[in-house]
């Protein structure tokens, strides 16, 4: 788990308590794509799959801002795409 992936880690469990999270590092799948590194490594790319008691009663855009908005730093240091999954408990996810 590079440096990057770590601090969505934590403040995601900082400021959403989920009961499942993974945070899944996809840069290699975007090799030599804009916003990517020519042979895929580093951390420019990332799937969040997050179920918070906190994503009750919210939409899915309200989820979504809430994600982008605590995660604003690291957008701003070279996260190119954040492919987010929230879901509230008991919610039905494809994962």
């Amino acid at each position: 788990m590079g440096p990057i992936e770590e601090r969505i880690v934590k403040k995601i469990e900082e400021a959403f308590a989920p009961e499942r999270l993974s945070v899944i590092n996809e840069s290699h799948l975007h090799a030599g794509h804009a916003g990517g590194s020519p042979d895929g490594s580093g951390e420019t790319h990332f799937r969040v799959r997050v179920v918070s008691p906190a994503f009750a009663g919210m939409s899915r855009i309200e989820r979504h801002r809430a994600l982008n908005g605590l995660l604003s730093a690291e957008i701003a240091d070279g996260v190119h795409a954040l492919a987010l999954e929230p879901a509230a408990p008991g919610e039905r996810v494809r994962w």
